[in-house]
């Protein structure tokens, strides 16, 4: 398993899985099966896609940690892009199907509607993250502050939370999203509490 890991095969696979979800979105649009509201139904499937991707990034570090495969490291950047390329997909199904891509309406609408707000603040650090995830960024930033900036999922995580809350508060339609909140901030909560007990451990002897 371990082995399957290290190569090619495995990159591929994920990446095969990550991309069924818009597969299935392509084929459902052109075969009319997304219901009465397919823009609704569109807007969303991505956005609750963006969710899932951004939980399964955040997770690898702690599968990692606890299952002591290395391997799954190598992982982490290609659910970060797969989690941008469905908040994108979210986000020009809003502008398309919800605004016809009136780039006024859209700029008027923005500071209106607050979850709308906190989705884009959300977007523009995911946007940043993907555009400094290739190698070169690293040698150009410096690892100190490319780190830095890369912590920033950390507020895309909670930012997604509270867009995706808000967005479906307003519907009482809350169950799907405080299961991906509740995971989200399970994750963050595990990384705070890891920090915690290293900042507790005793200086090695010698130090």
């Amino acid at each position: 398993m371990r082995a399957w890991l290290r190569g090619h095969g495995a990159w591929w696979a994920l990446l095969a899985l990550g991309l069924l979800p818009l597969a299935w979105l392509v084929m459902a649009a052109l075969g009319d099966q997304l219901g009465a509201n397919p823009a609704e139904a569109l807007i969303r499937s991505t956005g609750d896609w963006t969710l899932r991707a951004l939980c399964l990034t955040l997770a690898v570090t702690p599968l990692r940690v606890l299952s002591g495969w290395a391997e799954l490291a190598r992982f982490r950047r290609l659910l970060g892009l797969l989690t941008f390329l469905y908040a994108m997909l979210h986000l020009s199904a809003y502008a398309w199907l919800d605004m016809g891509f009136e780039w006024r309406d859209i700029v008027r609408d923005i500071p209106k509607r607050p979850f709308i707000l906190v989705g884009s603040v959300a977007f523009l650090l995911l946007f940043f993250l993907a555009a400094t995830s290739w190698n070169g960024a690293i040698r150009r930033l410096g690892a100190g502050r490319w780190q830095a900036l890369h912590r920033s999922v950390y507020a895309v995580a909670l930012l997604a939370i509270v867009h995706f809350w808000w967005m479906r508060s307003g519907k009482n339609d809350l169950a799907e999203v405080a299961v991906d909140g509740v995971l989200l901030l399970a994750l963050l909560g595990w990384r705070l509490h890891r920090r915690w007990l290293m900042t507790r451990r005793p200086p090695m002897a010698g130090s």
